[in-house]
């Protein structure tokens, strides 16, 4: 503990902050008090989050974009966007997303509640009426059932936001890895090329500094330095970049030819290009890898910081070459396996 509090204190230029969060293996996911989980919101939840209904063009529904059987994302650079539209983001996964403070790349959502509803809005993934839905739920015989028996209430778009939430944050949670097994004791649980990896993780590769506390992310956003992608230059791709960045107010909308990330959300020059810390469990199961899907291997993505990124603008200043051996970029990649636990076991899906 005491390396790796000098290394991130010596990356911030001897600025006094705090020790990061501990890794180890996760604690009982938090609760929302106002909206706690019970077997009937979850199943409602469930049943809504397979509902192709809740798109306009009715082909969509949650696991589009995040498959139960490819980690809760999808294997894919780009997401799959609403018709007319495409996407220029990787899908987060939804795996252990109830721990995370930070939703959506940029942040823009402050809860898993408002995010289910914001997403079954925005027209660039969902594009549906939430009024209209509502009707369509509320001459469901089963689906007001499963409302009332949820929330005492006929179908509305604060329950609908509710249950999605619900069943996201208490089902969405993956097993026990082999790290979770050597920290709870089993000295077994991880090869010595893990245990190394793990100390370069905590130590001279600096990952901890970002990647901390039991679900690997201080919920924070930071710019990596990640050189524009070139599929940007492709007309439907500006087209995007420029909807979204009118549709969060940006004035230099009409100019736009990068995904901006969190300056979309405060429109601060300070955030240009900051992207959420992603959880690194499960990362077997979750690629390919950034918030543009941009690198199909881990090795690729371990590659990029030890080059010291791309050397952008804003880039993070603790983004610098690392000079990794290569019997050290195996071990940082058997370190990074270890975080693999088994998928959560979700039960019959509704079709």
């Amino acid at each position: 503990m005491k390396r790796t509090l000098a290394l991130v204190l010596a990356l911030n230029a001897g600025a006094a902050i705090a020790a990061p969060p501990p890794i180890g293996p996760l604690p009982p996911v938090p609760e929302n008090p106002d909206n706690r989980a019970t077997p009937e919101r979850i199943e409602l939840g469930k049943r809504l989050f397979f509902d192709k209904r809740i798109s306009a063009n009715g082909r969509f529904n949650c696991s589009t974009c995040h498959l139960p059987e490819s980690g809760w994302t999808l294997p894919s650079a780009f997401s799959i966007a609403n018709d007319g539209f495409v996407e220029r983001r990787n899908p987060p996964t939804l795996l252990n997303v109830g721990y995370n403070r930070a939703l959506i790349w940029d942040g823009r959502a402050p809860s898993l509640e408002k995010q289910a509803v914001g997403s079954t809005k925005n027209p660039v993934h969902k594009g549906q009426d939430i009024a209209k839905l509502m009707a369509t739920f509320r001459a469901d015989p089963e689906i007001t059932r499963l409302f009332r028996a949820a929330y005492g209430s006929e179908p509305n778009a604060r329950d609908y936001g509710r249950a999605i939430a619900v069943f996201q944050r208490h089902t969405l949670i993956t097993g026990e890895s082999p790290f979770d097994r050597y920290m709870k004791g089993d000295k077994n649980a991880l090869s010595d090329s893990a245990v190394r990896g793990m100390k370069l993780f905590q130590g001279k590769a600096g990952c901890i500094a970002c990647h901390n506390g039991p679900n690997f992310t201080d919920s924070d956003f930071h710019n990596i330095g990640l050189e524009r992608n070139p599929a940007f230059d492709r007309p439907e791709y500006l087209e995007i970049l420029r909807f979204d960045a009118r549709r969060m107010g940006l004035k230099e909308w009409r100019t736009m030819d990068d995904d901006p990330g969190r300056y979309l959300v405060t429109h601060d020059p300070k955030d240009w290009k900051k992207f959420k810390t992603p959880t690194l469990r499960n990362l077997a199961d979750t690629g390919p890898y950034m918030h543009d899907g941009r690198y199909e291997t881990l090795e690729a993505v371990i590659e990029h910081y030890d080059r010291g990124g791309d050397r952008t603008r804003n880039q993070d200043p603790r983004i610098r070459p690392l000079h990794l051996s290569a019997s050290e970029k195996t071990d940082l990649l058997a370190f990074l396996r270890s975080l693999r636990g088994a998928l959560p076991d979700i039960g019959p899906i509704p079709r």
